[in-house]
């Protein structure tokens, strides 16, 4: 049995096989999964699972490099957008929303969430640990 946080085998093999710069998306249950890129979904009703509790529970096992958000998170939804930015990730990029569903296309995985909160999306690029 795992020891870590995260017992979903279907995101634990995604990570597995990341390698340096590999990108994973977490989206809200709006945002438009990329023809081609495998999908996760967690999502069961509105808010289940929710955005940062998924994003929690990857980083325990995800080593991050850089992340990609929305330029439009900050004004849209200033909350979420400060829960993010506590939880110190390397590397921020903000980029255009239409900018950031293009960059979705090159991911190994997007994981589909619960989250209704508008711009709860984030692309995060692996690291390597040595």
């Amino acid at each position: 049995m795992k020891k870590t946080p995260l017992l979903n085998a279907a995101i634990s093999q995604v990570i597995a096989c990341m390698g340096h710069g590999d990108t994973l998306v977490i989206g809200d249950a709006g945002l438009p999964a990329p023809a081609g890129v495998p999908v996760i979904d967690l999502a069961l009703t509105p808010g289940i699972p929710g955005f940062m509790d998924t994003l929690k529970v990857i980083l325990t096992e995800l080593q991050v490099e850089h992340h990609v958000l929305a330029q439009e998170l900050a004004q849209r939804s200033p909350a979420l957008n400060a829960q993010i930015e506590a939880l110190a990730l390397p590397g921020a990029q903000l980029v255009p929303h239409e900018q950031f569903k293009q960059r979705t296309r090159q991911a190994r995985a997007f994981i589909r969430t619960g989250e209704c909160t508008p711009y709860a999306n984030i692309i995060l690029s692996s690291g390597v640990v040595f």
